[in-house]
């Protein structure tokens, strides 16, 4: 299955919803990306694909200072959801749809 693309998510934090813009791009079972949102955009690499299931971590800064996210997921079709750990401030999760 295609997983490269850009997706639409919404992210569910303790803090409420944050949406951000995800792009994907595979080779082989390696994954890569840019993850954007409030705070700007930021290129990633050093995840991994395994059929439709992804994952990958990303660091962040926001309200809460800098963090790693940790994401893990499952394409279907043109929708992307999972669950992603806000480094010691707890776990959230996320949905999405290709843009």
């Amino acid at each position: 299955m295609a997983i490269d693309g850009t997706y639409d998510i919404t992210i569910v934090t303790p803090m409420g919803d944050r949406p951000a813009k995800l792009s994907l791009v595979s080779d082989g079972d390696a994954l890569s990306g840019t993850f954007g949102g409030e705070q700007g955009e930021q290129p990633w690499d050093g995840g991994s694909v395994s059929g439709n299931d992804v994952s990958w971590s990303n660091d962040f800064s926001g309200a809460m200072g800098p963090m790693q996210l940790d994401f893990a997921g499952t394409i279907d079709g043109d929708a992307i959801s999972g669950t992603v750990q806000f480094g010691t401030f707890g776990s959230g999760t996320f949905t999405g749809t290709r843009a």
